[in-house]
């Protein structure tokens, strides 16, 4: 074997999973077709539940350092409209600012550091699979030549040659919309109000937000006083290479088009095109080959597609380890699309409504949009939207029967008092392994977990806020099990030792006295 994994594509989404297969001690070998970085800035940065688990793996805030500024107000767009998160003390998503070439560069760095192979200039041309094993052809600057792994996983984009090698079907939509986006400087023509309409010379004002027109949509923004962020959506029928940038004139013909003027613009910092699909494909595996990111699905909305990627790596990463190290369960590898198909379904309904949202000009359609905004003015709908954009709404189907209500989702991250001081859940998953919490000290539990400790870690805390007697956390952070307040031991014990072994393999039984692990 060349590699335990091979893993096509090294964008956000296989870099993030060649740094989760080295914390599980798994050799992954990353093939990337470009010779070199991307400069092109795709995504101007990461929001949703992926900032969350960041912090989870003790990264936070070296991706903050990273970043380009503090974080924007919490305005956010969706479906051609703006919502404001602004008023909430504790709001349900969160952003990070950090342009894709930047992002890939810090997930290169931090897997190279983790001992990752990263080979540049590489593209797989061909694909064979037997019942242990998959076979890349690849062709690079010396020739071609074979690999070898266990696993090959296609992390190669919307154009994915892994999904068209493997002949998995990619169903869906494709809008007619091509969307614009840039940020320039403020030229000396503009001023920018306090309430971010601008005032152009010899234009006139230009409302900030959305503004639509017969002839497509036009929205300005910013979050910096030196900074303009412009963006436009026009139907049209040419194609465009993904790989070739947008220009400034390009951005300012469409601009034209699309509110009949001219508008000055400054300095570009970040131009983007883009075109909106909906789509996911059928199975997430194929025998040994499997996808993730925008090879597996494509959103047509915004800001959403960077999160839903990097989270389908780090549910895949341990599962693979898993089957590599010869301890996974019958089916642990097939939840990978269970769990993480749900999660697509999830973003594609949300991300549809916003197309219903954004693209009707009629009466009716202006009255959708007037009464969703009325709606986001309370709490409760608005908390419910962002926690659909961020992703944090999933709660995966265990197969456990007597499900606890926090079974399925992400575990929380509960302040934690131990004998060697105070902690907290992320900080307990910041190696990626398997955690055993028990929050009322429950011998019984953890007498039952002695027989997995070589494969998780058990420790013993208490919270000033206690959700259930413990939680079985897996590496990717999901709750796999839970037990209830004061649940009796002749069930709780049982219980635990099936989800254990559900999901951890079978027990190796220990002659060492257990040990809880100082947090």
């Amino acid at each position: 074997m060349d590699a335990d994994v091979i893993i096509v594509g090294a964008g956000p989404t296989g870099l993030m999973l060649a740094g989760e297969l080295r914390l599980a001690g798994v050799r992954p070998l990353v093939l990337e077709r470009q010779p070199q970085f991307r400069d092109t800035p795709k995504a101007g940065g990461l929001s949703g539940q992926i900032v969350e688990l960041l912090r989870y793996r003790g990264l936070l805030e070296r991706f903050e350092a990273a970043s380009t500024g503090p974080s924007p107000a919490l305005r956010l767009p969706f479906g051609g409209l703006h919502v404001d998160f602004t008023h909430l003390a504790d709001p349900p998503i969160q952003l990070l600012l950090l342009p894709q070439p930047r992002l890939e560069r810090l997930l290169d760095e931090l897997a190279g550091e983790l001992g990752a192979e990263i080979r540049r200039g590489q593209e797989v041309v061909g694909l064979s699979q037997d019942d242990a094993t998959v076979t890349a052809d690849v062709r690079g600057s010396d020739g071609q030549y074979r690999v070898t792994a266990r696993y090959l996983i296609g992390c190669d984009g919307a154009q994915s040659r892994v999904r068209d090698m493997a002949d998995i079907p990619f169903p869906g939509t494709t809008y007619p919309e091509v969307q614009r986006l840039a940020v320039v400087t403020v030229p000396e023509s503009v001023t920018v109000l306090e309430n971010g309409d601008l005032d152009v010379a010899g234009v006139g004002r230009i409302s900030f937000g959305f503004t639509r027109t017969d002839r497509g949509e036009f929205a300005v923004g910013s979050t910096n006083p030196a900074l303009l962020m412009l963006f436009t959506s026009e139907d049209e029928s040419a194609d465009y290479d993904d790989d070739e940038p947008m220009t400034l004139t390009e951005l300012r013909d469409s601009i034209r088009r699309v509110l009949g003027v001219d508008l000055p613009l400054g300095e570009p910092t970040r131009l983007t095109r883009f075109t909106f699909h909906a789509r996911q494909v059928e199975r997430y595996r194929d025998g040994r080959i499997l996808l993730a990111g925008d090879a597996a699905h494509l959103f047509p909305a915004p800001g959403v597609a960077l999160n839903v990627g990097m989270l389908d790596s780090v549910n895949l990463g341990w599962k693979l380890a898993a089957a590599i190290h010869g301890w996974a369960p019958a089916g642990l590898l097939d939840t990978y699309h269970d769990e993480r198909h749900l999660a697509g379904e999830r973003t594609l309904l949300h991300t549809r409504a916003q197309v219903a949202l954004r693209r009707g000009h009629d009466p009716a359609a202006e009255a959708l949009r007037e009464l969703f905004l009325e709606l986001c003015v309370d709490e409760q709908p608005l908390r419910r939207i962002g926690a659909l954009i961020a992703g944090s709404d999933i709660r995966y189907p265990l197969p456990n029967p007597n499900q606890h209500a926090l079974t399925g989702a992400f575990a929380p991250n509960l302040t934690l008092h131990t004998e060697q001081g105070t902690t907290s859940i992320a900080e307990l998953m910041h190696a990626a392994r398997p955690v055993l919490l028990d929050l009322a000290d429950r011998p019984d539990l953890r007498e039952t977990a002695r027989d997995w400790q070589h494969r998780i870690d058990i420790h013993t805390a208490k919270t000033d806020h206690q959700p259930a007697d413990a939680l079985l956390i897996r590496p990717d952070a999901h709750i796999a099990w839970a037990a209830t307040i004061d649940e009796p031991a002749d069930t709780a014990a049982p219980a635990l030792r099936a989800a254990l072994s559900g999901w951890f393999g079978t027990p190796l039984r220990s002659t060492m006295p257990i040990i809880d692990q100082p947090s």
